[in-house]
């Protein structure tokens, strides 16, 4: 295995490690006290960019070793996954989410569920997932797995993680919001605990899918490879 297999499977393994290590209370109720909330928030953001950074350049420069040779379904597998992993990114970043930083007062809302979150209470961390698995499918080389896998185990373990988490920290009001909506997406919908609005995917689904033809466009400038 080459020195850049190498890098890019220690930075995606110290990737999941630092996100799931530095968002349990073990480790950041001390850093929270000690640098403040938006404090930690920076912290947390610089190393998780750095290590981002270490595990693009690795993966850029990793020889391309097949686990799998990728047929034409798998190698366009990312055109049909990507639009709805894009909208559901979008849409995470648009209606207030009670588990970010600092939006639990949302939990308090008479409908606290809207938009994509009606799909899933983890909207980002499963469009990063739906994101990743269509990489790996499709790519089939070791660097690819290395590279993806990290982003996979960060979004599902991480999601997991922060649903443990706000279940502690909000009791009731985290029960009341997890009632209506489901961890694993169109679960609510599909068993009857939420229900369609149009209304709020204009704005998910405009944001997504712009990104998503971008991303088409961009991609053979971007990574090198064309995506269809």
């Amino acid at each position: 295995m080459s020195a850049a297999l190498w890098v890019t499977g220690l930075a995606s393994a110290a990737f999941v490690i630092s996100h799931l290590g530095l968002a349990s209370h073990v480790m950041r109720d001390p850093l929270v006290a000690r640098f403040g909330e938006k404090g930690f928030q920076g912290l947390y953001a610089v190393i998780a960019l750095l290590i981002l950074v270490a595990m693009m350049l690795a993966y850029s420069q990793a020889p391309l070793i097949f686990l799998w040779i990728p047929g034409h379904g798998l190698r366009h597998l990312p055109l049909l996954v990507m639009p709805l992993a894009l909208v559901l990114i979008a849409g995470s970043l648009l209606a207030p989410n009670p588990s970010a930083v600092g939006k639990s007062g949302a939990l308090d809302q008479a409908e606290p569920a809207r938009g994509v979150l009606r799909i899933t209470r983890h909207p980002m961390m499963w469009g990063i997932a739906l994101w990743a698995v269509a990489h790996i499918l499709a790519n089939g080389d070791w660097a690819s797995l290395l590279f993806f896998g990290g982003l996979l185990l960060t979004a599902i373990l991480g999601s997991l993680h922060l649903d443990r988490r706000m279940a502690s920290d909000q009791g009731e009001r985290w029960a009341r919001f997890a009632a209506v909506t489901s961890y694993i997406p169109f679960a609510a919908l599909l068993g009857g605990r939420q229900r369609w609005s149009w209304p709020e995917w204009g704005r998910p689904a405009l944001f997504g899918l712009g990104a998503f033809i971008a991303l088409l466009i961009l991609h053979p400038y971007l990574f090198g490879v064309r995506p269809y």
